[in-house]
């Protein structure tokens, strides 16, 4: 069991390509906020990164930012350089018709991709909320392999062929796993007591395998460290150290976050649904899911799908 992979898959996490961004001289623009998390790579040139509370960080050919929580933030062609509000529209026509954002009147010296990425609201396990208020990965930094999925976006933008659609969208979501995968290489410390800590630590990222494994199996803190071949002190200690929260409490999250979205997306009875996520009783299971979501799971449903029914942005 991959537990990265199968977070991410829980989570719904999906990329989507932004627009690019071309500029010289003297620019500069500002978002309030972005919906999910937002990512820059810069391909060409130079910008500065200004977040409210932090100093700016100058960006560099080949550096990678991800804002996990989409924070207001400017981009400029020097930290002391005026923004304007961004275009929202333009930028999501751009997106849409493959075009460029140009800002400045100079000649074009900084080029610089964005993305952003989505996940299921549904779901209360997020990996990208285990992540710091900014992630910004320098060009020497991150290694050959986000050079190397940069340079392919680069190339497949400038150059579109059959399914180019689908190649982007693919290589958008490998930046973010090649991302993750250095931060946490390079942040052990700051991992811990986090979701991403389960990463680094052996006994914990396989008791955490085990749980993604089989949800639904009868686990208790005995039966999984028998599995691991360790006490149950030693586990239900390095759990809490290491994760953040108790053995119990994630088991619980897991399965409320799984039935949630089996709830939303599908008809299946209330039996199947709480046998899926390890409940032999649905009074049992209706107890859980509201003492986690504030709703019985009846309740939920029927919100969960007028809420997925409204277009996004409506309101």
């Amino acid at each position: 069991m991959d537990v990265l992979a199968d977070a991410l898959e829980v989570a719904g996490v999906r990329g989507v390509l932004g627009a690019r961004i071309a500029a010289g001289g003297t620019w500069g623009i500002s978002w309030s906020r972005i919906g999910g998390a937002g990512f820059y790579a810069v391909t060409a040139g130079t910008a500065w990164l200004g977040v409210p509370g932090r100093p700016p960080a100058q960006l560099m050919p080949g550096d990678v930012v991800l804002l996990p929580t989409g924070t207001e933030h400017t981009l400029t062609s020097a930290p002391d350089a005026p923004a304007d509000t961004c275009d929202c529209d333009a930028a999501e026509r751009a997106r849409a018709d493959g075009g460029v954002l140009r800002f400045g009147t100079g000649e074009v010296q900084t080029h610089i991709l964005s993305a952003s990425y989505e996940y299921d609201p549904a779901v209360s396990t997020q990996v990208l909320a285990s992540l710091p208020e900014v992630v910004h990965i320098r060009a020497d930094n991150g290694g050959s392999c986000l050079d190397d999925t940069v340079r392919l976006l680069a190339r497949e933008l400038a150059r579109p062929q059959l399914a180019t659609a689908v190649v982007l969208s693919r290589l958008v979501d490998i930046l973010l796993v090649q991302l993750l995968r250095v931060w946490v290489a390079r942040n052990p410390a700051g991992a811990r007591g986090s979701w991403l800590g389960v990463l680094c630590d052996p006994l914990v990222g396989a008791a955490i395998a085990k749980l993604h494994e089989d949800p639904a199996r009868g686990w208790t803190i005995d039966l999984l460290a028998a599995e691991l071949a360790v006490s149950r002190t030693t586990l239900a200690r390095r759990f809490r150290t290491v994760a953040g929260e108790s053995f119990g409490s994630y088991l619980t999250r897991l399965r409320m976050d799984l039935a949630a979205v089996r709830l939303r997306d599908t008809d299946d009875a209330l039996e199947a649904v709480a046998r899926a996520v390890g409940y032999t009783s649905v009074y049992a299971f209706s107890r859980a899911f509201r003492r986690d979501r504030g709703h019985a799971p009846g309740g939920y449903r029927r919100s969960a799908r007028v809420w997925k029914a409204v277009p996004s942005g409506a309101g």
